[in-house]
């Protein structure tokens, strides 16, 4: 019998032969400094390989299945593949954003690969910036995707051929939103690696909405590592939402390093998708930071969603939240594996987490582990998380008032789902959640925009 060692040793030769065999083009395609840190990112990724259940932070999630298949592996893409990207519209009408739209990690109009946007921000290729912006991308391109645990991060270092670049310059603050829209579409089950890197400079603001959808039924996963700085008095607000088909699997890796005084916001919203996977990594690296992490997640058939958030307050007199909730149905599996740690000198610190969950059946299962790990003795710390069905009092109360048991059970759920939504501070953006939210708690297929795949 193959044990899971063997299995993952089989799984990192693979994808450290994927490397081997594509290299040469990938690095053609890429700019110098990105390349420079391939080589050693493979060679991590060799000692770590695809994380299995005996990496703690991947306790309750099974890769295998979708690591184990054979996918055609995207690095660069044909003129025609970008026909469907061309065609898309966001199906928000009353979202005003600054928008840029990549299918399979890679931008359709070759002529505008980087675009400036009003107080002299910048949004485009991570590729054309590295050769435009080199001293911008040396200061902060691999500095804050680190891990001496998880395998997929240097993975991604070393095959990424492109993502998103977004420049916020000292002082600006850009009123519109940037929108990514990430589509992925293909006749072939293809692999995809994205990297972005965000970088926000003191007394600056910005929001960035990120919108994950497949366009084709094909099996899919995408493995994506974003970095984020954000300097002193700057606030970051990032919302992604996932609409993916159960053939998809996604999983997202966010490092976000703030400075002092800096406000940042981080939601994730997971609407569809047959294995998600987010990590979120906080580090507060400067007095008086805060940051804000929320997740709603809402699963049914068999899929599974896996929310990983890790805050280091590393500083005195920093704050942060967190708030996950889910909605399971069916055989749905779900995790969350949430941790607060308090360095010895972060006197001051205010921290709080909290991960509430809904089982609808029998057979629908949670796994959550909140967890705090505290130095300082000066703090206010607080975790909790609670698996359960709904409120039956709660139920018979609005039965009572008229209401049938049906519609009862959507507004309690609802009304669980809205405490994460409301924080989504784009009001058509959150509007449309709204809506979305309550078409998949009915049970009816949320696709967005002209997705074909039917994934009731």
């Amino acid at each position: 019998m193959r044990t899971e060692t063997n299995t993952k040793s089989d799984l990192t030769e693979r994808y450290s032969d994927l490397y081997s065999a594509n290299i040469e083009k990938i690095a053609e395609a890429s700019s110098a400094l990105i390349n420079s840190f391939r080589a050693s990112a493979i060679e991590k990724f060799n000692q770590l390989g695809i994380p299995t259940r005996k990496n703690e932070a991947y306790r309750y999630t099974n890769l295998n299945a979708f690591f184990g298949h054979d996918f055609h592996s995207y690095f660069l893409p044909d003129k025609s593949d970008f026909i469907k990207a061309e065609e898309f519209r966001c199906d928000v009408a009353s979202l005003d954003t600054h928008g840029i739209v990549l299918l399979n990690g890679f931008y359709p109009v070759i002529t505008d690969k980087l675009r400036k946007l009003p107080g002299g921000v910048w949004i485009g290729s991570l590729n054309e910036a590295s050769n435009q912006f080199g001293n911008k991308i040396e200061e902060h391109y691999n500095k804050y995707a680190k891990s001496e645990t998880d395998g997929l991060i240097h993975l991604n270092t070393a095959l990424a051929s492109d993502g998103v670049f977004v420049y916020v310059p000292e002082g600006v603050i850009l009123k519109k939103p940037i929108q990514v829209v990430n589509l992925v579409y293909s006749d072939e089950d293809i692999f995809n690696q994205h990297r972005n890197l965000i970088i926000v400079e003191k007394n600056a603001e910005v929001t960035l909405i990120i919108c994950d959808h497949t366009l084709s039924p094909q099996k899919f996963l995408t493995n994506t590592v974003t970095e984020v700085y954000v300097g002193d008095n700057s606030q970051f607000d990032v919302i992604r939402v996932q609409n993916e088909h159960n053939n998809a699997g996604k999983l997202t890796h966010t490092f976000i390093h703030q400075k002092k005084n800096s406000y940042v916001s981080s939601n994730n919203i997971t609407l569809h998708g047959g294995l998600v996977r987010n990590s979120t990594y906080h580090y507060l690296g400067g007095e008086n930071a805060e940051s804000h992490s929320y997740g709603l997640y809402l699963a049914d058939k068999f899929q599974h969603v896996d929310n990983f958030v890790n805050v280091d307050h590393a500083y005195p007199h920093c704050k942060s939240n967190q708030l996950f909730k889910g909605v399971l149905d069916d055989i749905a599996t779900g995790a969350f594996n949430g941790r607060i740690y308090v360095a010895p000198d972060a006197q001051g610190t205010l921290a709080y987490q909290k991960n509430n969950n809904i089982l609808l059946t029998d057979d629908a299962k949670m796994d959550t582990k909140p967890q705090l790990e505290i130095y300082a003795d000066d703090v206010k710390c607080s975790h909790g998380a609670t698996v359960g069905q709904l409120d039956e009092n709660a139920l018979f109360y609005l039965q009572s008032r008229g209401i049938n048991k049906r519609e009862a059970r959507l507004m309690l759920m609802f009304g669980f789902a809205h405490e994460v939504i409301q924080n989504i501070k784009v009001e058509p953006l959150r509007e449309r959640m709204d809506s979305l939210v309550m078409q998949r708690l009915k049970g009816e297929l949320s696709r967005c925009a002209s997705c074909m795949v039917k994934c009731g």
